[in-house]
């Protein structure tokens, strides 16, 4: 059963490193931090309670700092994956305090309103920002992030881009992915969730892989295909 739990005060909820275990059966639980990062008013927590409780409101007040959010998928019969949520607000935009809430995470979900299109011209420094001050890896990679582009039941007035334009601004900076989401409707938002932590997985089973022959390197580079838009808006 998913659980949340939130605060506004980020040393009075431990941060939860990276971890893997495994039992003598072969049972293995993931534990993994996800940043969920935007403009103010993009949806960001209404992603977040669509997701962990399948819940929707028009009433949410904006996130002040950060909040948290426990989900837990039972992702086959042997693995289970726990993914703490960090809902950043808004107004935290690119302050200091970012990179203390950034630690330790290893993958992002960045948001922007279809509606306004200014939200979606911030994208790029959000992904900058988390790209500046939190890498995976040995080698210092970018952490996996996949834009949402959220309240398509809403129409697209503010916002033009095609869905090649879109995969093309995904992949000149450096996303995997990006979907068309609502929480409202509740299109996409498990999807492009579980698409992120498919991912993420992929890198974590093979970054501890015993080293191959070839001087002792691990091919982490990723070979998922790129989703293409759930099309909730090309009806």
């Amino acid at each position: 059963m998913p659980i949340i739990v939130c605060t506004n005060h980020l040393l009075s909820f431990p941060s939860l490193p990276t971890t893997s275990t495994a039992d003598d059966e072969g049972f293995t639980e993931y534990l993994y931090k996800i940043l969920v990062v935007g403009d103010i008013g993009t949806g960001k927590t209404s992603i977040i309670k669509r997701f962990v409780h399948n819940i929707f409101s028009m009433h949410y007040k904006s996130t002040i700092g950060v909040d948290f959010a426990l989900k837990v998928i039972n992702w086959d019969p042997k693995t289970e994956v726990r993914l703490q949520l960090w809902d950043i607000a808004g107004q935290e935009r690119f302050g200091s305090m970012t990179r203390v809430y950034y630690k330790e995470a290893v993958g992002a979900l960045i948001t922007f309103d279809v509606t306004r299109a200014s939200t979606f011209e911030a994208v790029a420094k959000w992904k900058a920002d988390i790209d500046s001050k939190v890498t995976i890896g040995p080698d210092e990679r970018p952490i996996p992030v996949v834009l949402l582009a959220n309240k398509c039941d809403l129409g697209k007035e503010g916002f033009i881009k095609t869905a090649n334009e879109m995969d093309k601004y995904c992949k000149d900076n450096g996303f995997i992915g990006w979907f068309e989401t609502s929480a409202k409707e509740n299109l996409n938002i498990e999807k492009a969730s579980r698409f992120l932590v498919e991912h993420i997985l992929k890198m974590d089973i093979r970054r501890n892989q015993p080293p191959t022959e070839d001087k002792g390197k691990i091919d982490l580079s990723d070979k998922t295909t790129p989703p293409t838009s759930g099309g909730c808006c090309n009806k």
